[in-house]
This record gives C-alpha cells, structure tokens and sequence, in this order.
C-alpha cells in the first residue's frame, strides 16, 4: 500500500509541477487546448494544490501538516505575485493573500514549538 501511495504522491506533485511551470503545454496535452489569460493563473493555483497534496500524501513525512504548509506559503508567494502583476486584481485578493500569509506564520509557528518526535 505503501507503495502505490509513493506513486500517487509522486504523480499528482508532478502533475502539479508541470501547471506551474508550463500551464499552457500541460494544457495542450491534457485537454487538447491552449490556456491563455486569467486561466494560466487558475491552473498554476491548482498546481500549487496537486504539490501540496503530492507532500502531504507522501509516506514517511510526519504527517499532512507539511503539505498544508507548503500550500500556504506557494499560494502567499503566488498570489502576492499576481496581485503585484495588477493584470487580474479582484475585490478579495488581497485579503486572501493576506489570509493565506497568517496562516503559514500560524503553521510555521506551531511546526516550531511543536514537540519534536523521532
């Protein structure tokens, strides 16, 4: 079982990895169409969440908390990003580029004072 979960992981994460890094080509190759405009930002966010699923669901780390890390602190760093770009700016995105920016100061404070099991 072990196993096919390492697969699954590994092949959601890179799934993940290819929508962040060439969104138009995954695209192209999963649907038979081009993303363009605000769509090459949705599917890097479902990006973000396939690598942060790819982590938590990967055997032998602590536990999901990692991977709900990441997704936070990708969607903080990315989000800001397209808000700075200015192109697609909506009514809540900056709240919720600040929402997502608490919570992995919240979860990145709870890792740290977590007791620490071997």
């Amino acid at each position: 079982m072990k196993r096919v979960l390492s697969l699954t992981a590994l092949c959601e994460a890179a799934t993940g990895a290819g929508l962040l890094i060439v969104p138009t080509l995954v695209g192209r190759l999963l649907l038979g169409a081009e993303f363009s405009g605000v769509s090459i930002v949705i599917a890097r966010v479902s990006g973000i969440a396939l690598v942060a699923l790819g982590i938590a669901c990967w055997p032998g780390l602590i536990n999901p908390f990692r991977g709900m890390l990441s997704y936070n602190a990708l969607m903080t760093a990315y989000l800001a990003w397209v808000a700075i770009q200015g192109e697609w700016v909506g009514a809540l995105l900056w709240p919720v580029v600040v929402l997502h920016l608490l919570l992995t100061i919240l979860l990145t404070r709870a890792w740290f004072i977590s007791p620490k099991t071997k």
